[in-house]
């Protein structure tokens, strides 16, 4: 059955694929000749996700879903969250957001935080949202070289072993010290995809 993520990212589509398993086509906008950029005015993840999923769908009537991802830290009130990517403003990397952030923590004890992602399914003319969490803390410095976006700045409470298995995370590694395919087992993306694959398996 075909279904569309809406996502340019080949590495979220590899994901989402490994994630849903055999009897899905899973297709991007751009394979459907769409490439338009939709413009993200939500103020919440779920609004950001499900403008995406909306526009896509009505686009092409076929069932499709979208995510938006934030990273929460509670001792900004839960900033930069759905300016996540343009923290530091537009035209800015990662790097500058990562600065950003750090300066503006300084050197606050209460450096908890948080990924999130929300997932838009509309599904049979129907929309559902399913979400994932990744809990952990913002480090004093950036560490490591991997992954991409805060990954450098953020400790995980939990990381995996290449067993599947996942242990306190008492070393204190960054998500930019985990290799990628043992990240995807925590993922807070993939929690909420694993969601939404539980409900498509369930309504077959």
């Amino acid at each position: 059955m075909k279904i569309i993520f809406a996502t340019a990212n080949r590495g979220k589509l590899r994901e989402a694929g490994e994630i849903l398993g055999e009897g899905w086509e899973l297709v991007t906008p751009a394979d459907m000749g769409i490439t338009e950029d939709v413009e993200e005015t939500g103020e919440t993840l779920l609004e950001n996700s499900l403008l995406k999923a909306s526009f896509i769908n009505g686009k092409t009537g076929l069932d499709c879903f979208a995510d938006d991802t934030g990273l929460e830290v509670d001792a900004l009130g839960g900033a930069p969250g759905v300016h996540t990517a343009r923290y530091a403003g537009e035209g800015h990397d990662f790097r500058a957001n990562m600065d950003k952030l750090l300066a503006e923590l300084g050197d606050s004890p209460d450096r908890s935080a948080r990924f999130r992602s929300v997932v838009t399914l509309i599904y049979r003319g129907e929309r559902h949202f399913f979400d994932g969490t990744l809990e952990g803390r913002i480090a004093l410095s950036k560490s490591g070289c991997g992954g991409f976006g805060y990954d450098p700045v953020f400790i995980p409470d939990e990381i995996p072993f290449p067993d599947g298995t996942v242990v306190p995370n008492d070393k204190g590694l960054t998500l930019a010290e985990i290799p990628e395919e043992d990240k995807n087992a925590i993922s807070h993306r993939g929690k909420a995809l694993r969601k939404m694959a539980l409900f498509l398996k369930e309504g077959e």
